[in-house]
């Protein structure tokens, strides 16, 4: 990242002039499409990579997998390197810078990574750590049978993205993005050089990295804050400080072109105590003191020539003095005063992108000047501007210092714009998937920083390029960004587009828990939108996560894995409970109790529960009589028990069992004997005769009382329906009520009506019959003195009525019995109305 002091020749563009135009894809009817469908191989997967309706993920067929890559030769090697540096600059060529004071670690880091050792070159930032490995990897280039590779590590917290930025570089695998099995299998096999810039991670992660490639050196550049490796990662430190005043002086001298003054060479060296030897401050020093050369036109050929009235300078020469103490240790603010509009512009828009500085070719469009792309030569000679991969960036606190004199107030306007821009660039046909992925940071700073509805768009359009250039880090981002864009701006077709690409993405990278959640929230909102090409798409998708679940899923055991010992009793073919018999007394503990009958009356809801209760069939009885209790099953060698033939239980198996003379000896043989290939039912077998079982003792007593309440029933309608025949018919012309009391039968002892058991109602042709509760008796009859308390229950017939027949409950009691009263209209010559009430049987009845 601080390539400050010095860079190589065959980096710098040899001759001014513009530099030519960035490659761009061929004008082919194929390029002029309005849609890039790209496919590549993820693993065992076929990706299609369909900007419209979304990738499309599938199983490699069989004999379409691609063949085992092959390694790169020296010049295609190279060729792929110079690729991956950043691009060379329209304008005059840049300056050479010389490398000082550098020789001792050079030569250090070199024998050690001829030795195969990794080591870490730590320093702060400006101190010329990119420099350096420029020249370690002129030096080191035919150490490795695989060449000095070169990767930036800027942003790179995980190992993954730099085991397959490996991978590429050496292997020949174009569309190709192997699975995390076959990476970690090819990256094994190579032997290089690597010279990791910029590293940012450490501990495990690190440890990981150098555990997958151990056939590699490394060069690990980093700064003090970085973290450091774990302590069994064996790497050599190497640190990498200030320059000296000499050396110092020399950088000094060499940037402004001409022999120092004593004024200037004081405030070098007060600088370099300040700046603590730091070659950045003093590439930044130059560029002030050539700056402050223009000003006060201390040039010989400025001197002989007459201003002219077109220049941009003032007629009169103005001594400037030299800058501050202070200006020179944050000089970012006063070298972007001196430099072109242009320029100002670029670091505006740079501020406005957290550091990051878009491709020169796109500044004429974002800043509105044809010529702006010379304003990245000009910032890059000032010092302001520093080397990142194969782009730029605003060096180490420049960005802060131009903060604070205003640079970001306009960041908000500055990222709009470049996210339009952007967006525009990425959809268009004539792009490539590689130049999209080497603009990436910039991509991705300027979707931060716009609003929801550039941002989708931006997403929208970057997403495909990203994966179509195996990108795929930078692909998850933009999806991700561009999801939460989506939801922000109510973008419902959008947001499922985004989830539907992060399942797809997940589901390469095996993460199935991950896959599954996405693409279910894609198809519940195409599902929505009643989209039926995409939510198709997404359930194809999500069948893929299920097979690899499955895939992956633990088997159940068989239900036997071995074969048994030799000697053990075969299975029997009939599974056989024993039960133990109960003995009598705990049969009649068991059985069901017998209320006693306090009366031989009982109620018509008592009987007919009786009769119910004896059309049950016999084994109900049989099993409530006794208690079996079924302990375990003993084994074969224990004595035999003799069981009575009741308490055994026949029962058939679900799986038969195949018979076998021999004991199986191989496993196949003892699946065949637990799953056969073609199961028989099981041949019926007759039912072993059983004994009668015993009567229960109060079974015939039962019997008897059930045929006794059946017989009473009977009897019971044939009276009622006798006495409701002769109400019916007119009353007596003289005479009282006269009360009718019918027979009624003796209550079943075995089964007793509960207190709260409300009273039945009578039926039209067998009105029940009860027994009056003790102490009630008649109503007495007119003329007479009543010796017991007439009924005062009220009738609820009308005097001038039909006579009805009411039902009243009587009170609660062990054995309630509903009362019945007949109300008959007396004559026109009778005043009162008689109740008369029924009596049970055998008691004397008052009344005339």
């Amino acid at each position: 990242m601080d390539r400050t002091q010095g860079r190589t020749e065959q980096h710098e563009q040899p001759t001014g002039g513009s530099a030519p135009a960035a490659p761009t894809a061929p004008a082919t009817p194929a390029a002029a499409g309005p849609a890039r469908v790209v496919s590549l191989t993820a693993g065992g997967f076929a990706l299609t990579v369909n900007p419209v309706d979304g990738s499309e993920i599938e199983p490699l067929r069989p004999g379409t997998e691609p063949a085992l890559p092959a390694k790169r030769d020296a010049a295609a090697r190279a060729a792929r390197t110079a690729a991956a540096r950043p691009p060379v600059l329209p304008g005059p060529a840049a300056l050479v810078r010389p490398l000082q004071a550098r020789e001792e670690e050079r030569e250090r880091l070199v024998r050690l990574l001829g030795r195969g050792r990794s080591v870490r070159l730590t320093g702060p930032s400006g101190s010329g750590r990119s420099a350096l490995l420029d020249a370690v990897a002129d030096r080191c280039a035919g150490l490795a049978p695989d060449g000095v590779v070169r990767l930036s590590g800027f942003g790179q917290q995980q190992p993954g993205e730099l085991l397959h930025a490996l991978y590429a570089t050496v292997y020949e695998a174009e569309r190709e993005r192997p699975g995390r099995i076959e990476l970690l299998a090819r990256v094994r096999e190579i032997g290089a050089v690597v010279l990791l810039d910029d590293l940012e991670m450490g501990g495990t992660a690190l440890d990981e990295l150098m555990r997958a490639t151990p056939e590699c050196a490394y060069l690990l550049a980093a700064t003090p804050d970085t973290r450091a490796p774990s302590d069994d990662s064996h790497i050599e430190e190497v640190f990498l400080g200030g320059l000296g005043k000499a050396d110092c002086l020399e950088l000094l001298e060499a940037g402004v072109g001409r022999p120092l003054t004593d004024e200037e060479s004081a405030w070098a060296g007060d600088l370099r105590f300040a700046s603590e030897g730091l070659p950045l401050r003093f590439v930044q020093a130059a560029a002030l003191l050539r700056q402050r050369d223009e000003l006060n036109h201390s040039d010989e050929d400025d001197e002989e020539e007459e201003p002219g009235v077109f220049e941009e300078r003032p007629r009169d020469a103005v001594h400037v003095p030299l800058p501050t103490l202070a200006e020179g240790a944050a000089p970012a603010e006063l070298l972007a005063s001196r430099v072109s509009e242009s320029a100002r512009a670029a670091l505006r828009i740079a501020c406005a992108l957290g550091g990051e500085l878009p491709h020169h070719a796109h500044l004429p469009a974002l800043v509105g000047d044809t010529h702006a792309d010379t304003a990245v030569a000009e910032l890059l000679a000032c010092g302001l501007l520093t080397p990142v991969g194969t782009r730029y960036r605003l060096a180490a606190g420049v960005a802060r210092q131009l903060e604070e004199v205003g640079y970001g107030d306009t960041a908000s306007e500055e990222a709009r714009t470049a996210a339009r821009h952007y967006a525009w660039w990425t959809g268009h046909a004539s792009v490539v998937p590689e130049r999209v992925a080497a603009e990436a940071d910039a991509v991705l700073a300027a979707l931060a920083g716009a609003d929801v509805v550039a941002a989708v768009l931006l997403a929208r359009t970057a997403a495909p390029a990203f994966a179509a250039s195996l990108h795929w880090e930078a692909w998850e981002r933009v999806l991700r960004s561009g999801a939460e864009a989506a939801r922000k701006a109510g973008e419902v077709a959008e947001q499922a587009y985004f989830h539907h690409e992060l399942g797809v993405l997940a589901l390469c990278e095996e993460r199935l828990d991950r896959a599954r959640a996405e693409l279910e929230t894609s198809i519940g909102l195409r599902g929505a939108l009643a989209d039926k090409r995409g939510t198709v798409a997404g359930r194809r998708a999500l069948a893929l996560v299920v097979d690899r679940e499955t895939a992956g899923a633990a088997v159940s055991p068989p239900l036997r894995l071995e074969a048994p010992a030799p000697g053990a009793p075969a299975a029997a073919p009939e599974a056989v409970t024993v039960a133990t018999p109960t003995t009598p007394a705990e049969r009649g503990a068991a059985a069901p109790r017998v209320a006693p009958s306090p009366s031989p009356a009982s109620s018509a809801s008592s009987t007919a529960s009786t009769a119910s209760t004896a059309s049950a069939p016999d084994s109900r009885a049989a099993s409530e009589a006794s208690t079996t209790r079924v302990p375990p099953v003993a084994p074969a060698a224990a004595p035999a028990v003799a069981v009575s033939a009741e308490a055994v239980t026949r029962m058939t198996p679900v799986v038969p069992v195949t018979a076998r003379s021999e004991t199986p000896t191989t496993l196949s043989e003892v699946f065949e004997d637990a799953f056969p290939l073609d199961p028989k039912p099981a041949p019926p077998t007759a039912p072993r005769p059983t004994a009668a079982p015993a009567p229960a003792p109060g079974r015939r007593r039962l019997v008897l009382l059930a045929g006794a309440g059946a017989l009473a029933v009977v009897a019971l309608g044939t009276v009622v329906s006798l006495a409701l025949s002769s109400s019916d018919s007119g009353p007596p012309a003289q005479g009282p009520a006269v009360t009718s009391t019918p027979t009624v039968t003796a209550p079943d002892p075995t089964v007793a009506n509960s207190g709260n058991d409300p009273a039945p109602e009578p039926p039209v042709s067998a009105p029940p019959t009860a027994t009056p509760e003790p102490g009630q008796s008649a109503a007495p009859t007119p003329g007479r003195s009543p010796v017991r308390t007439p009924s005062r229950r009220p009738s609820s017939t009308p005097p001038n009525s039909a006579p009805p027949t009411a039902v009243s409950p009587s009170p609660t009691g062990a054995q309630p019995t509903p009362t019945v009263t007949e109300t008959v209209t007396p004559s026109p010559s009778a005043t009162t109305t008689q109740t008369g009430t029924t009596t049970p049987a055998g008691s004397p009845a008052t009344g005339g």
